[in-house]
């Protein structure tokens, strides 16, 4: 455990090298036998001192937005809340705004009236829908908190918050520990390097397990975990946890079902009347200790050096700023305890937020430092208000930002208005006159801006960005240096089906709800059948369309009419194949020559590759590049078996020959039929979404699931056991999961969960695709 240290190396300079080994084994030696020798004194001494904490306001006493603090940027926390779903996500966000004095009640998930769960379809089904903003202080720091959703349908709030923020809290059931929604949040946060801090929740449930939850994250998501508190009981004896740091109890006394869990006890933990618990706290701080030591080169030495004699006399302050520079390196991930619902744990937990997670000084952004004071920010998420219009969020990394100002949009090379400033905070937001860098505005007046673009206070802070950027790097002067902020991914939908307005007079109306929704959520995909002239919405699935056509509905009065869902397939090529097209065709009195050669073959990705020859790479201008890639992409839309999107292909563009005049449309035009002869040469191959399927059922109905999964062509990866449930760890086929909730509510009288979430495209078999083409092809 230690051998990673190198005590003795270059990272800790000690005096005397060889002493390295020896010293490394006098610590783990001597932090477990002061364990022990702590554990056997137990009733020699007892020196016990309560400390009547009070963190929140009275009920009365509710903040104002205006009021929250505007503190040094050192002192800004933004953080996400994430997890699988049902894991607690939006009570916690509940009870923080509770104990931070922003809200009068203490809201319910099950009552339909928490502050960040606001739009009626959340309400009514009990779930985040879509990730809401709310801003807060605590303990002299501004907090700004994304609550997100934890259902795979609406992965990319997700994935857009995660983008912006700078720390996030994992929410785990503590009785489930990582769930399969939770490790598509992790490799998330991961992609986009935000430390985390890790929340057991639940604790009071009978089942909750602190060692299954410590195993779980430590196997499933490949972490370090690092204890700080222990719980004090188990389920519904569940009243409080100590704190490994300061070895204080904190205790939340049990009371009447209205106890708000704003006042709890600290008590000093020295050799009381409770062997068991002052023995495994010694135990934990110890193995705390150990592994900070493990991970921290600095806090190791600090140990050597000055606490040799003595490692429980270490101050709690050096071991805090230890597990802090674990928690901002993300070797290590802090683990808290608590239950939401039952109001136990949650303070802690905030001080555990602006004790370990980053400030935004603390984020290194390259591109922001080209800017230096001026602004510069990101637009992450856009909300339609009938009253202020399009409410776009910003991210400002530098600069700041006030109302009634003139702000340029990098993206898309416009200049728009900034009318209003507002803090979010759920739905309700409140007006104010400036906002600095590191935190989180939202704005009105902004009609042009989406998801993802990069707003500067002008073109002339760009373009003095972009000379530092220049001069730093060395570029040529025909090279333009990125100053353009990274954007936001999103997910190719999976499912898709037809709308058609209730009568034709509807039809603009519907177009026009379309366009909003869609610039809301970029997962929405609408696109017009070439051949039926109808509708198309793509979305991530059954849940994801069903509820965009409920606002559709509600929100803008339309009772449009969904067709049968269908699956998005797509379609890649078996083998390599070269084809020639020649396009001649006058329009009017200019005539249109052009000649194209090009090789399709299977390659590695999810997109259509185009590759030219060196040859044509120094011939070709821009503009007849630009088409070339125009026709390969036009034509990879389409496909040649089912007209499903094509991927896995690359083009080689081996020859184009134009007479003078040729449009660049025309030579579009004759790519894209030349790289449609080419797929139907190479053989199509039709690839299928495949889902990661995870049920938790009890061993009664196992079988029964088991043989359900089998006849939808499932294949079982793991069937494992958790407390009295098995856990089927499978994947299926997306297109034979159509209806499965309803399935498996039958097959086990409701005593069963799952979730879903997009594996692969992986190839159908040969007899699958036939049955598929057959069927699409109205020959059945």
């Amino acid at each position: 455990m230690f051998g990673a240290l190198r005590l003795g190396g270059k990272e800790f300079q000690c005096e005397k090298r060889s002493r390295s080994l020896s010293a490394l084994q006098k610590i783990s030696s001597m932090i477990w036998g002061r364990c022990l020798v702590s554990a056997g004194r137990q009733g020699c001494r007892c020196k016990v001192s309560f400390i009547k904490r009070h963190y929140g306001f009275l009920p009365d006493d509710v903040k104002s937005l205006r009021a929250v603090v505007s503190p040094d940027i050192s002192k800004i926390r933004n953080i996400g809340i994430m997890a699988h779903i049902d894991a607690g996500k939006t009570t916690t966000t509940e009870r923080m705004l509770f104990y931070s004095g922003y809200t009068r009640a203490l809201g319910d998930v099950d009552d339909g009236d928490t502050v960040t769960d606001f739009m009626a379809q959340e309400r009514e089904r009990g779930i985040t829908i879509q990730s809401a903003a709310v801003t807060f202080d605590w303990n002299d720091h501004r907090i700004n908190l994304i609550d997100t959703p934890g259902h795979v349908d609406f992965t990319l709030e997700v994935e857009r918050a995660l983008r912006v923020l700078d720390g996030a809290v994992a929410v785990f059931d503590a009785s489930a520990g990582v769930e399969a929604q939770t490790m598509t949040v992790w490799r998330q946060a991961e992609k986009h390097n935000i430390p985390c801090i890790c929340f057991l929740n639940k604790m009071d449930k009978p089942a909750a397990d602190l060692k299954f939850s410590m195993e779980s994250i430590r196997q499933k998501l490949k972490a370090n975990p690092v204890l700080l508190q222990i719980p004090v009981g188990s389920g519904k004896n569940f009243s409080g946890v100590v704190d490994l740091l300061t070895n204080q109890k904190l205790m939340w006394k049990p009371g009447s079902a209205r106890d708000d869990g704003r006042v709890f006890d600290t008590q000093t933990l020295d050799q009381c009347d409770e062997p068991e618990l002052v023995q495994e706290v010694g135990e934990a701080r110890a193995a705390l200790i150990e592994q900070v030591a493990d991970l921290d080169d600095e806090f190791a030495e600090l140990l050597l050096t000055k606490f040799s004699d003595d490692f429980d006399a270490v101050p709690p302050v050096e071991l805090r700023e230890a597990v802090r520079r674990v928690t901002l390196t993300r070797k290590g991930v802090p683990v808290l305890c608590g239950s939401s619902l039952r109001n136990k744990g949650v303070q802690p937990l905030l001080d555990a937020i602006t004790a370990y997670l980053p400030a935004p000084d603390e984020r290194h952004h390259d591109l922001v430092r080209w800017y230096k004071d001026d602004l510069c920010a990101l637009a992450f998420k856009v909300l339609h208000d009938k009253q202020r219009g399009p409410l776009v969020f910003l991210r400002i990394y530098s600069g700041a930002v006030k109302p009634q100002t003139a702000v340029h949009n990098l993206s898309r090379n416009c200049t728009e208005r900034m009318s209003r400033l507002l803090v979010p905070f759920a739905d309700q937001h409140v007006e104010i006159g400036s906002m600095s860098a590191g935190n989180i505005a939202l704005t009105v007046g902004l009609k042009q801006t989406v998801t993802g673009d990069t707003i500067v206070a002008s073109k002339a802070s760009a373009a003095a960005a972009a000379r530092r950027a220049q001069n730093h790097s060395g570029t040529g002067e025909g090279e333009r240096p990125g100053i353009i902020l990274s954007g936001v991914e999103v997910p190719d939908p999976v499912f898709f089906c037809t709308i058609e307005p209730p009568t034709m007079a509807k039809q603009a109306d519907l177009e026009n709800a379309l366009s909003c929704l869609q610039r809301e959520d970029p997962s929405l995909k609408v696109r017009t059948d070439p051949d039926s002239g109808q509708i198309i919405l793509c979305g991530m699935g059954e849940l994801h369309i069903e509820i965009l056509h409920d606002r559709i509905r509600r929100e803008y009065g339309i009772e449009a009419h969904l067709g049968p869902l269908q699956v998005a397939y797509r379609e890649t090529v078996l083998h390599e194949a070269s084809a020639t097209n020649t396009l001649d065709r006058t329009v009017g009195e200019r005539r249109h020559v052009v000649t194209v050669q090009l090789t399709v073959r299977p390659a590695e990705g999810a997109a259509c590759e185009v590759i030219f020859t060196k040859e044509l790479e120094e011939q070709l201008t821009a503009g007849t590049k630009e088409a070339v890639k125009n026709g390969v992409d036009s034509s990879c839309l389409q496909g040649s078996v089912l007209g499903s999107p094509v991927q896995g292909v690359s083009a080689l563009i081996q020859s184009v020959t134009a007479e003078a005049g040729t449009s660049p449309t025309m030579v579009s035009a004759c790519v894209s039929r030349c790289m449609l002869k080419a797929l139907r040469l190479a053989g199509g191959q039709v690839l299928e979404p495949v889902m990661s399927l995870e049920v938790t059922v009890g061993e009664e109905h196992l079988g029964a699931v088991l043989g359900d999964l089998a006849q939808r062509r499932g294949v079982v990866r793991d069937i494992q056991s958790r407390h009295d449930d098995k856990v089927l760890v499978a994947s299926a086929p997306l297109a034979e999961m159509m209806g499965y909730s309803t399935a498996l509510r039958t097959l086990t009288s409701g005593n069963a969960t799952f979730s879903l979430e997009l594996d692969a495209y992986e190839p159908m078999s040969a007899q699958d695709q036939n049955s598929l083409l057959r069927r699409v092809t109205g020959l059945l």
